[in-house]
């Protein structure tokens, strides 16, 4: 392969790279984001009761992810694993806004009939950031 077109593909690996770099942000960032726009400090506590504790429905969070997500879980209905949720346990976990917006809203409304609020996102995100192994 000729040298400009080496450089040419070492150029689009390396803006492909910053691009998917733009738009992770660290769990932390997450939670500073949902504190600001809830205008409140989170509550790991509140956090806790949130995810373990059914909302009305017949699921929790922990329902399918565990009462401590530290371990692997598994859907309640599909019976699909899913990986642990805390990030201390899966350095995947909470670093794409997107996918977070996007599981929030589907897991809020599934487990609470409506989309949890920015309060609720930073208490439940506080609590998964205490879990240490």
């Amino acid at each position: 392969m000729p040298i400009t077109k080496r450089i040419r593909c070492a150029a689009l690996v390396a803006m492909a790279a910053l691009v998917s770099a733009a738009h992770a942000a660290p769990p932390a960032q997450l939670l500073a984001d949902y504190s600001a726009q809830a205008g409140t400090a989170a509550a790991p506590e509140r956090g806790q009761k949130l995810f373990t504790t059914r909302q009305g429905g017949e699921w929790s969070c922990a329902s399918c992810h565990g009462a401590v997500p530290t371990q692997p879980g598994r859907h309640a209905a599909t019976g699909k694993p899913i990986g642990p949720l805390a990030p201390a346990f899966n350095p995947q976990r909470f670093t794409d806004p997107a996918k977070v917006e996007k599981w929030f809203r589907r897991n809020c409304k599934d487990v609470m009939s409506r989309e949890c609020t920015a309060a609720e996102k930073a208490d439940i995100l506080s609590w998964l950031l205490g879990l240490k192994p």
